[in-house]
């Protein structure tokens, strides 16, 4: 009973769904012929629509091809009208700029390089154009005169604004390498900026359009002659200012500078002949205890052109540096080396033409034999070797014959003075031994003090002086070993230990030659004792001049233990002095004593003998004594220890004499010949070597 109701269950939810698909298959159908009438429908509506658009298509493009080429013809009429316009407009360049560029550029620059712009395309428009046309000689003259103009006005702008640098602004530019510790670099403005910036707009466009280079020489010829009033004003504000007690700097700086030393003087040795004898035993004491000694003479004009020169040098290195740069913002680039070569040659010739009188200064002083005087080259010579790599670098592209003038004049002052050096040495050896040129005191000879005064001045130019000797080949000379590589350089690359090698043998020759000759001059004296003094007093002025500076190094490179030996010629000549002394102490020594008995009765004899000793030690001491006072030891350490000695042995003699016969009646008259008490011989000999006692 169940099965069949399932049954029937199951056939009743066929059917429906049976009944349900029918409905929807039925909806698809009417869908479908719905969609194919609207696709019929469509199909019509395109079709008409295409049909419509072919027919506006077939109305729209003879009109659209129309109005293309009004358009054509349009832009054609607008070009040709502009073309017109743009040919009449140089019809009216001369006529609209004639104004402006008659007036000139002044102070209107820009305006003034359009107008000339505008001329120029003009002439270019009608030399292509129309050459014939009587419009092209117009702009032509007037492009002429507006670039005249422009050349003018670059020539005022430089004119005007070009002005010489101030000494102390060069001061301070030439200082501010190495001396200002706190104050900023130092620079120059040659021109104001603006100044500066119209001078490159009319250079470049006179490079470009005027084609014209004439206004690079107007360049050089003013900013040359700016140039070398530069260098004259620094040196005519050393002339007004200088003074040998140092170097100029700018006021601006003097506060904020290190403590540097100031520039040596160069001390030239005065002598007098027939001088007064205390003035000079002072000088030549005071000497004794400096360095240098006293500046006897001051040159203060000659120092200051000295200082003049080597400022001047390097015052133009930093001006030509500067200039160089202010070249290059205004002149083209491959004009700037030849520019510059012309800019600085008369600054340059100036300075070349300056030191070659120099040198033949110091060439007629050689000639006169005044060999101090070359010594003024020995600094200038010293700065141009330090300021060479410099000056080259600030000579680098000019051409080969500027460039050979400082170098060029290295080599004439190091020959001037490798001559000087060689015929000093000379003069030392063959100074004449005359009688009127010896001092009468025996103090110290003019030629000693000259000659170590000039030796100790090259001690602040040993490198200078050692290239010049080096110069001349001195080796052999001096019979110096030469380095092999050293000889098959240049002498400028001559090691350090050759240099001092080179200067000791030197110093030593001249040593050598003063001594030989010092030697020579003893022998005028024709008391052997004032010959004796003569040379002590030269060897220890020389020995002392040594030990107070550096020369004693120096010697000691080539002479070994050189102290010892000028104190050996000290005492050898001490001895020989002493020897005249004898006359006073060999009457009372014990071998020449008469011998008697205590108590006896002198025989005539023997009362003799005791008056004649007495009476030789009177006369030789008051001899000596009378001679002897007049003569000069100027070092007071030695005079005091020749005093002593003599002290020592004379009085020495003279006490066991005395306290021997002076109790002993051997005359009535004593008092003349016991004339002096052991206290009173001491006090005579401490009145030895000086004039005033």
């Amino acid at each position: 009973m169940i099965d069949i109701e399932d049954a029937s269950a199951r056939k009743r939810h066929i059917e429906e769904k049976l009944r349900q698909e029918q409905e929807t298959l039925l909806f698809i159908r009417e869908s479908l012929e719905k969609s194919d009438q609207l696709t019929k429908n469509m199909v019509s509506i395109l079709s008409s629509f295409e049909s419509r658009l072919m027919q506006l298509e077939n109305s729209i493009i003879p009109v659209h091809k129309q109005t293309e080429n009004l358009q054509r013809l349009q832009d054609n009429v607008d070009k040709t009208l502009s073309c017109l316009d743009h040919v009449i407009s140089y019809y009216h360049v001369a006529k609209d700029t004639e104004k402006i560029i008659k007036e000139g550029p002044a102070g209107r620059l820009e305006e003034y390089l359009n107008c000339m712009a505008r001329i120029q395309k003009a002439v270019e428009y009608f030399q292509d154009n129309n050459p014939d046309s009587p419009e092209l000689n117009r702009v032509k003259l007037l492009f002429e005169k507006g670039k005249e103009s422009l050349e003018s006005e670059f020539r005022n702008l430089l004119t005007r604004n070009s002005k010489a640098v101030p000494p102390v602004v060069i001061l301070d530019l030439v200082a501010g390498d190495d001396e200002i510790e706190t104050v900023d670099e130092v620079s120059l403005e040659h021109l104001p900026e603006n100044i500066l910036q119209d001078l490159i707009c009319i250079s470049m466009w006179l490079v470009e359009f005027g084609r014209n280079l004439d206004f690079m020489n107007v360049y050089y010829q003013i900013r040359s002659n700016q140039l070398d009033r530069s260098i004259k004003g620094l040196k005519e504000h050393f002339r007004k200012n200088s003074s040998s007690s140092g170097v100029l700097y700018s006021p601006a700086i003097q506060n904020k500078r290190k403590d540097t030393p100031s520039k040596k003087a160069i001390k030239r040795p005065v002598y007098i002949p027939g001088h007064d004898h205390e003035l000079r035993v002072k000088h030549l004491s005071d000497t004794l205890t400096d360095k240098h000694g006293p500046a006897v003479g001051k040159e203060d004009m000659l120092d200051s052109e000295i200082d003049s020169y080597i400022h001047s040098i390097s015052a133009f290195i930093k001006l030509a540096q500067s200039e160089y740069q202010l070249l290059m913002e205004i002149i083209p680039e491959h004009h700037q080396k030849r520019t510059f070569d012309s800019l600085i040659q008369e600054a340059l010739d100036g300075l070349m033409v300056e030191g070659e009188s120099i040198v033949s200064t110091a060439r007629r002083a050689i000639m006169r034999h005044d060999y101090s005087a070359v010594l003024t080259i020995f600094p200038i010579l010293k700065h141009l070797k330090q300021t060479k790599q410099e000056f080259d670098q600030v000579l680098q592209g000019t051409a080969a014959g500027t460039k050979n003038k400082l170098p060029v004049l290295i080599t004439s002052m190091e020959m001037t003075g490798a001559k000087a050096l060689e015929e000093f040495a000379d003069s030392i050896k063959n100074d004449p031994d005359k009688e009127y040129n010896m001092p009468k005191d025996g103090t110290v000879h003019e030629l000693t003090s000259n000659a170590i005064l000039f030796l100790q001045q090259l001690l602040d130019f040993q490198e200078t002086a050692s290239a010049m000797l080096a110069s001349q080949v001195l080796g052999d000379t001096y019979n110096i070993p030469l380095d092999p590589r050293e000889t098959g350089s240049s002498t400028s690359n001559y090691n350090s230990e050759f240099s001092k090698r080179l200067l000791s043998n030197y110093i030593c020759k001249i040593l050598g030659n003063l001594q030989l000759n010092l030697h020579s001059k003893a022998k005028v004296y024709e008391d052997a004792a004032l010959g004796a003094v003569f040379l002590l007093n030269n060897f220890n002025y020389i020995l002392k001049s040594l030990e107070k500076s550096e020369l004693i190094q120096l010697v000691a490179v080539t002479q070994k233990l050189p102290d010892k030996t000028y104190k050996g010629h000290i005492a050898e000549q001490l001895q020989i002095y002493q020897r005249s002394w004898l006359k006073v102490t060999t009457p009372i020594t014990e071998s020449n004593m008469p011998t008697f008995q205590p108590g006896t009765k002198l025989k005539d004899k023997e009362r003799q003998a005791i008056k004649d000793r007495f009476k030789a030690f009177n006369d030789g001491l008051e001899e000596l004594c009378k001679i002897q006072k007049s003569w000069a030891i100027p070092d007071k350490e030695q005079r005091n220890k020749i005093r002593r000695a003599q002290k020592e042995n004379v009085t020495g003699a003279y006490r066991v004499f005395w306290q021997r016969y002076s109790n002993v009646p051997f005359t009535k008259n004593t008092e003349k010949y016991i004339k002096y008490r052991v206290e009173q011989v001491e006090e005579m000999i401490e009145k030895l070597f000086d004039t005033s006692a």
